[in-house]
């Protein structure tokens, strides 16, 4: 099961107790689902929940059936409609829409004027049209309508744009944009993604999502502190070579005796450690000398001339 199918599962458990909050869940998923028009009503999913989730829901809001549903035992993608014109008459009515003469989609505002309403209208429309990617992975959520797409899509442009300001007025700042003959609200914050389904009863799901944030930003913070280790080391191994090489030199050319004796100290003193750091050489330096110091007298070690006679 994907994260975005589990994250269903958890909402279609809520139950909308209040006859407005399941009229508004309705809403949301009729603005949202494959086809909502005079003819016929039809939603297709592949949540088998949210496909024994429909019928009790109309029941509650209409008071009424689907006329068709999906076999029992069925897999895959499953199917519910409505086509009688009376059925179809009455929901049109319940959102104050006419059926006949309703060429495009509007939000009836008046149907979700309670906040509980309005997180039911959100919930629905997730259901209908909604996908959420693993946060695992990465964080991206959008609604989609047919009417316009958190991934919320809907093909409905109108629809689309009223449930932004719906999200708006709920806190959220989801962003806009067009895909495939669709229009989508989308959220890409963890934070913000979490709130959402907090906000429309998948309190499991807002916990998976910030849980998997903590776990990324500590294997970051992990992750960032070895490559700083590790730089440091080859920087310390770098300079190590450099004043070695450079230790080399002037014993073949003028023997270590010719180095004052405070840069002999620092030179034996490399020889016996070839991969200390600074730090560590200065710790074991007799007498002792700061870091500052050492890496003073290993800088005229690395230009080291004798003076001519």
């Amino acid at each position: 099961m994907s994260f975005s199918s589990r994250a269903k599962a958890e909402l279609c458990q809520a139950r909308p107790d209040r006859k407005c909050c399941a009229v508004a869940e309705s809403y949301g998923v009729l603005l949202y689902c494959n086809t909502f028009s005079a003819n016929e009503i039809r939603v297709i999913t592949a949540s088998p929940e949210f496909a024994a989730r429909l019928p009790k829901l109309f029941r509650k809001a209409f008071g009424m059936s689907f006329d068709r549903l999906p076999p029992e035992g069925a897999e895959g993608k499953r199917t519910l409609s409505i086509t009688d014109a009376d059925k179809l008459s009455a929901i049109f009515d319940a959102f104050g829409a006419d059926r006949g003469a309703t060429l495009s989609h509007h939000i009836n505002f008046g149907v979700i004027e309670e906040d509980c309403c309005r997180a039911s209208f959100i919930r629905g429309a997730f259901l209908a049209g909604g996908s959420v990617t693993d946060p695992a992975k990465r964080y991206h959520m959008e609604l989609a309508t047919t009417h316009y797409h958190l991934e919320l899509a809907t093909s409905h442009r109108s629809v689309s744009r009223e449930a932004y300001s719906i999200l708006l007025d709920m806190g959220f700042s989801p962003k806009e944009t067009e895909r495939a003959g669709n229009s989508l609200l989308y959220f890409k914050q963890a934070d913000a993604i979490a709130d959402f389904f907090t906000t429309i009863g998948a309190s499991g799901t807002a916990m998976d999502i910030m849980t998997a944030k903590v776990e990324k930003e500590m294997r970051n913070t992990v992750t960032r502190q070895i490559n700083c280790d590790s730089h440091n080391a080859d920087k310390t191994v770098a300079a190590a070579q450099e004043q070695m090489n450079a230790i080399r030199r002037i014993a073949k050319d003028y023997g270590l005796d010719a180095l004052p004796e405070p840069l002999k100290d620092a030179a034996l003193l490399r020889i016996a450690n070839p991969e200390a750091s600074l730090a560590d050489l200065a710790t074991l330096s007799y007498p002792p000398v700061t870091k500052s110091c050492l890496n003073h007298r290993f800088k005229k070690i690395m230009g080291f001339k004798p003076e001519k006679e």
